[in-house]
């Protein structure tokens, strides 16, 4: 047999798959080739079978798929400690006048570059980003090599520039068309913040324009009991109900949080194709609530995890994200089974992908993106391995991520980031947090 070239092979004890049989290999190595993945079996094969540029070893290892946030809000990194303890009404009030008061282009792609060294470090290589100046954010992600979805946003009334809805409207047109010029493999997106800060003739105008350019949507819904009050004082019902007679609730729907649900909104969320993007970190700390994940699974609707943002959650860890949604349910259902481990790890990866409508990331498979973590499991804190699902959901951290590769492109190296000189981003970061 031939011998074919490609770019770059990894090794490393084991490759976590995450395809739909769950399959592990040991000594295991993927093979890269144009930012694609081309081989994945044990290593001694793959080596006879591919001559590449590089190979990187990774004894002590684990090669898993990059994480994917499926709700974050990266540049909010800028006010990270600004609103702690504090309810979610008293944090929005002051993180939206804090925002349209001081941020600029230039800001947010300080927070934002920040934020991707910080995702990027963590093994984490997608992210549904929802923040003002979206222009400015992905063309830092363009230059580092992370794969940001997002786009324009809407909260009511209110814009940084000073613009009415109309003037949003004609913005995000304009937006979505660089969007589409950009990156023209990914989904377009649009961003109506909540069904409490945006009319329902402005929730409307929003379906409309994203019906107009085949735009998916992401959104804020049932976060908290002050949002479920507010929602009701502004739009006479609930956040489900309103978004889905908005023609928002759809499948190709992100609703971010989905702590306080109905029975029937449950049933309602899943029979209407909408993803969730929980995130039970941000929910926790601001004493939001518990999402019921079991019972979102157990209709069928399509969970994956997220951070939200620094200010909220206080860090943009995937980890800590898939840690917390495999041992808060088994918690709150007193079932240890209860969310594995393999579960949660799905939750932040494929599961996370599917949310997103994303078909080419998520799992190590031959003609899948190269978006992937490799991670340290000879440490203090994760030997012995007994298992590498449960390595990854409940005893790694974000620290024991060695590698990253971003479509085939080694991102972090050794702990080094390849793309973002880290202490120009922090440097950066406290300056303009400062001002």
């Amino acid at each position: 047999m031939a011998v074919e070239q490609v770019d770059l092979i990894l090794t490393a004890d084991a490759v976590l798959t995450v395809d739909a049989a769950g399959t592990v290999v040991e000594a295991g190595a993927v093979a890269i080739r144009a930012g694609v993945i081309v081989g994945v079996g044990p290593a001694t094969d793959l080596l006879a079978r591919f001559d590449a540029a590089e190979v990187l070893e990774s004894p002590g290892c684990v090669i898993a798929p990059g994480w994917v946030n499926t709700h974050t809000h990266l540049a909010m990194n800028l006010f990270r400690g600004a609103a702690d303890d504090v309810t979610l009404e008293v944090f929005l009030e002051r993180m939206i006048g804090a925002e349209l008061s001081t941020l600029s282009a230039a800001t947010v792609a300080v927070g934002a570059r920040a934020g991707i060294a910080e995702c990027l470090a963590g093994g984490t290589t997608t992210a549904l980003d929802m923040y003002w100046y979206p222009r400015a954010s992905r063309a830092v992600a363009a230059e580092t090599g992370f794969r940001l979805l997002n786009g324009p946003i809407f909260l009511g009334n209110e814009d940084p520039e000073g613009r009415d809805f109309a003037g949003m409207l004609e913005e995000a047109r304009s937006i979505l068309t660089d969007n589409r010029t950009e990156s023209p493999d990914d989904d377009l997106w649009v961003m109506p913040h909540s069904a409490y800060t945006l009319s329902r003739d402005q929730l409307g105008s929003v379906r409309e324009l994203a019906a107009e350019v085949d735009a998916r949507i992401h959104t804020h819904a049932s976060e908290s009991l002050g949002e479920l009050a507010l929602t009701v004082q502004v739009n006479g019902d609930r956040p489900v109900a309103v978004l889905d007679a908005a023609g928002l609730l759809t499948s190709h729907t992100v609703l971010a949080h989905a702590v306080h649900l109905t029975d029937d909104e449950v049933a309602r969320i899943a029979a209407s194709g909408a993803a969730v993007a929980h995130c039970p970190m941000s929910n926790l700390k601001l004493g939001c609530g518990i999402a019921p994940l079991p019972e979102l699974l157990q209709h069928g609707a399509v969970v994956g995890l997220g951070t939200d943002g620094a200010a909220s959650a206080g860090a943009l860890d995937m980890y800590a994200a898939v840690r917390m949604a495999a041992l808060l349910h088994k918690g709150t259902s007193n079932d240890p089974t209860m969310i594995s481990a393999e579960r949660a790890v799905r939750l932040g990866t494929v599961d996370g992908a599917r949310a997103l409508g994303l078909a080419d990331v998520g799992t190590i498979e031959p003609g899948m993106r190269a978006d992937l973590q490799v991670v340290r499991v000879d440490t203090l804190n994760t030997s012995p391995v007994r298992d590498p699902w449960s390595a990854l959901a409940y005893t790694a951290t974000a620290t024991d991520v060695r590698h990253t590769v971003a479509r085939g492109r080694i991102v972090l190296r050794d702990r080094v980031l390849q793309t973002i000189d880290e202490k120009s981003a922090l440097r950066e970061l406290s300056e303009a947090a400062t001002r």
